[in-house]
């Protein structure tokens, strides 16, 4: 069992910027792949970032990349998302994932077998 605890969601103004935390239970968070995903009201659930278990590749959304940052740091069993230059379309519940049996990055939901309970990220433009 992996618990996922999110945090450093907020209100920020569009343009600013957040860093998402995503605090793993368990010893043995260095072989898991993790990614972020985001579900705004009334839309499906996305893939946001991933990265893999020793944490040298990371994949992203279209909609991010060269704005958003995903890192993971194994002494603290934590996986971060920096998040710049926000825009108003990217105002969404935040949530960690885990991959606990594949290495490959997955962009869909299914693979990942815990979530944590989300963080909210509203950007007001």
């Amino acid at each position: 069992q992996v618990q996922l605890v999110e945090s450093g969601g907020g209100l920020v103004q569009a343009g600013g910027s957040l860093r998402l935390s995503c605090a793993a239970s368990g010893r043995t968070f260095s072989t898991y792949t993790m990614a972020w995903f985001r579900q705004a009201p009334a839309k499906e659930r996305e893939f946001v970032a991933g990265i893999s278990r020793g944490g040298g590749s990371t994949y992203y959304a279209d909609s991010v990349k060269g704005r958003f940052t995903i890192s993971r740091d194994h002494a603290k069993n934590t996986v971060y998302l920096q998040m710049n230059s926000l825009k108003s379309e990217d105002t969404a519940v935040y949530y960690c994932a885990v991959d606990v049996y594949r290495i490959a990055i997955s962009t869909t939901t299914g693979p990942y077998d815990y979530w944590g309970q989300g963080t909210q990220v509203t950007v007001s433009s």
